[in-house]
């Protein structure tokens, strides 16, 4: 279980003075990380502190070895909206769960559960970001345009990515606790992973539970297109396959509401991304079909111009 890292992870990010280098410091001292870094990332409406953690797998590539390295990224705008709202906003929880899973992994390291693979856990952290009219709800913005977002958070070394958001201001997920999208890879809307569905069952014990993507949510930001909400983004920054992990309400919940973080789902959200940190690392969890991709590849060609801002048809 994840609960007593999110408490204390909460603690440190429900605050007005919120910041990358108190939540480095935490995980150096309480959870023994060795790799952390912390870059203050300065934009037209703010700034915001970009926090990586890397957990080295025993067979991983820091180590020599060929294991796959996992991508957790936790995607917001902010964790707060002051000074329009006070405490800590809904649009934080992805965050808040990234952070719980590196901090759960580090404390397995330190038991002596080493997974297979490294694992790279990003997020940011910003207490005062600006909001943004949407429908049906605000979301939350960032201080730092979505382009920079990807620069910090998706690189080459990464060779899957779940997407951690909080998905709640929509009316095409309707229910609590948390979905996974169909697996997302250079412009192309995959199969949703088998693998995935297993695993989402296993930890909540329910049916696996998948949110629809258009091909709109998929495109970059700024294109002026509708998007359900970032949690895609970073697909159209790396080839690599990525999956989201929503963070779902019955009913539409703006990203800039407080008190609305549901701690049962967001600790079962973190608990099936440790798993399929567990099972990616050593092979057995694939978030796509090898060869239906290179059927895929040989019969439509490249879709990576879906990755692009977009510009006439040919």
């Amino acid at each position: 279980m994840l609960l007593k890292q999110l408490l204390e992870l909460y603690e440190l990010v429900d605050r007005s003075d919120a910041n990358g280098s108190a939540v480095a410091d935490f995980l150096i001292g309480t959870y023994g990380a060795t790799d952390v870094t912390v870059q203050t990332v300065k934009g037209e409406r703010g700034s915001t502190d970009f926090v990586s953690i890397r957990i080295t797998g025993s067979e991983g590539r820091v180590n020599g070895g060929s294991a796959p390295t996992l991508g957790v990224l936790g995607r917001l705008g902010g964790l707060g909206a002051r000074p329009e709202v006070i405490g800590m906003v809904s649009d934080g929880d992805g965050a808040l769960v990234a952070l719980a899973v590196a901090a759960k992994l580090l404390d397995m390291e330190a038991k002596g559960d080493t997974l297979p693979g490294d694992v790279v856990v990003r997020t940011h952290i910003c207490p005062d970001a600006p909001t943004l009219p949407h429908e049906p709800t605000p979301f939350m913005d960032s201080p730092v345009d979505m382009s920079v977002v990807n620069s910090m958070e998706v690189d080459g070394e990464l060779d899957a990515i779940l997407s951690i958001d909080t998905t709640k201001g929509n009316r095409v997920i309707n229910r609590r606790g948390f979905a996974i999208s169909p697996t997302v890879r250079s412009g192309y809307i995959l199969r949703t992973s088998e693998d995935l569905l297993d695993l989402m069952a296993t930890t909540t014990g329910q049916l696996p539970q998948v949110f629809p993507l258009t091909q709109q949510d998929i495109t970059p930001y700024g294109n002026g297109l509708h998007h359900l909400n970032s949690i895609l983004q970073p697909a159209v920054a790396t080839g690599a396959p990525v999956v989201g992990v929503a963070l779902v309400t019955e009913t539409a919940v703006a990203g800039c509401a407080s008190g609305a973080s549901h701690y049962p789902d967001l600790e079962e959200a973190g608990r099936f991304v440790v798993e399929v940190a567990k099972a990616f690392g050593r092979g057995a969890c694939r978030f796509y079909d090898p060869d239906e991709w290179a059927l895929l590849q040989r019969l439509y060609g490249s879709q990576e111009r879906f990755q692009t801002s977009g510009g006439n048809a040919s």
